[in-house]
């Protein structure tokens, strides 16, 4: 039989309040081609399809519809579990459904493994699959003690204990394989994946998952990795990028063929879907940005600017720059002399309105962000009330001399 492992998908992520609903339509369009086009017989999904607990209805819509396509009427198999942005009983609720079509789904962890007819091949695969244990399922199992390394070994030893036992479902005549979604020791993170573990209580040693399956298909971490360097432990990682740590990192999916006792050895393939995220570094100031967007540079992208100014930048460059390249997520200026200061007299700098004074102030302590109308208009009631309230004690102070 031939499989694809997946993961991470997050149906529902933004970028900074950009949907990313377009480019996740793109991947399904782009997966349903590959297990097409590669003749997959079953599809592994480990875990994060969602967001968020709660995903917007489009989210969810695009699921199914992926499920739907993979399935193809029951033709492909699929096996599905929840990750720790998914909530478990909404991923499981449409399991009596989805098995007519082949799609096997798993929501909360349990003590059995999942067994999977496949239609072309009349072969079986067990799958010993742990959906996310977080803390409060394994509550029971996990050790009072508040020290780290207790803490860890507890949740460790409880997972890959719950690993062995779903691993005695393999047979020799079946292919056999591990599916879960935890943080493994070691593994490379980024920005966008929300810690599963903490404090490193909750992450999982590698040593869990040497149950004696063909192939381990891990979910949590968006960097595509083999775990402590086995070829046949690994991440897939997420399908798009969703966060500017993630930039320049090739997005894939893994593919392998499996028969029954035999070493399986996965490939991967890369995606072509997905907007790329990338920074620029514009030390030049303004005049080089609008160099950079004049040759179309990353016409497609979606972008973190970091630039270079002499000046305070004004509301109407920064709507200008965004107006010119609708990607633009961040705009961050940089003052080489912000740590100077103001004036080099200072008698000089007291003779300033306090207006003024306040506006180079918040310049210098966020970084070049220009305070808006509203925001100096409540410093200065400040300003004023406080020097009402220093007036009318002053008088009551004197009484006591």
């Amino acid at each position: 039989m031939r499989i694809l492992h997946t993961a991470d998908w997050h149906f529902g992520r933004t970028l900074e309040g950009r949907s990313r609903l377009e480019e996740q339509a793109a991947f399904i369009d782009e997966l349903a081609d590959i297990v097409n086009r590669e003749e997959v017989d079953l599809v592994l999904v480990a875990g994060d399809v969602y967001d968020s607990v709660n995903p917007p209805a489009a989210a969810e819509q695009l699921y199914f519809e992926a499920l739907s396509r993979l399935a193809d009427g029951g033709r492909r198999a699929v096996a599905v579990i929840a990750g720790n942005h998914d909530q478990p009983e909404r991923i499981s609720a449409a399991a009596p459904l989805a098995r007519q079509s082949g799609i096997h789904l798993a929501g909360l962890p349990t003590g059995q493994a999942l067994e999977i007819g496949i239609p072309r091949t009349g072969e079986q695969a067990v799958i010993a699959a742990l959906p996310y244990p977080s803390e409060s399922r394994l509550r029971e199992l996990l050790s009072e003690d508040t020290d780290e390394g207790k803490l860890r070994s507890a949740y460790s030893e409880r997972v890959s204990r719950l690993m062995q036992g779903l691993a005695a479902g393999f047979k020799a005549d079946t292919v056999n394989l591990a599916m879960s979604h935890v943080y493994v020791l070691g593994g490379a993170e980024t920005e966008s994946e929300r810690p599963i573990q903490v404090g490193g209580a909750y992450t999982v040693d590698p040593s869990a998952f040497r149950i004696g399956a063909q192939y381990v298909a891990l979910g949590h971490l968006h960097r595509p990795q083999r775990v402590h360097g086995v070829e046949t432990i690994r991440y897939s990682g997420s399908p798009l990028a969703y966060s500017f740590s993630e930039g320049g990192q090739a997005k894939s999916v893994m593919l392998f063929d499996a028969e029954p006792g035999r070493q399986v050895e996965p490939r991967e393939l890369l995606l072509s879907c997905g907007r790329p995220v990338v920074s620029w570094k514009a030390k030049g100031g303004i005049a080089e940005v609008h160099s950079w967007l004049d040759e179309k540079r990353d016409a497609k992208a979606w972008i973190d600017l970091e630039i270079t100014m002499d000046e305070l930048i004004t509301m109407e460059q920064i709507q200008q720059l965004r107006k010119l390249h609708a990607g633009i997520i961040h705009i961050r200026p940089v003052y080489p002399d912000a740590d100077k200061p103001v004036e080099a007299d200072a008698a000089a700098r007291e003779q300033l309105p306090v207006e003024e004074l306040f506006r180079r102030f918040f310049t210098r302590q966020t970084g070049g962000a220009v305070p808006d109308d509203e925001t100096v208009r409540l410093f200065l009631e400040l300003i004023d009330e406080q020097e009402r309230d220093g007036a009318e004690l002053e008088p009551a102070a004197n009484e006591g001399v």
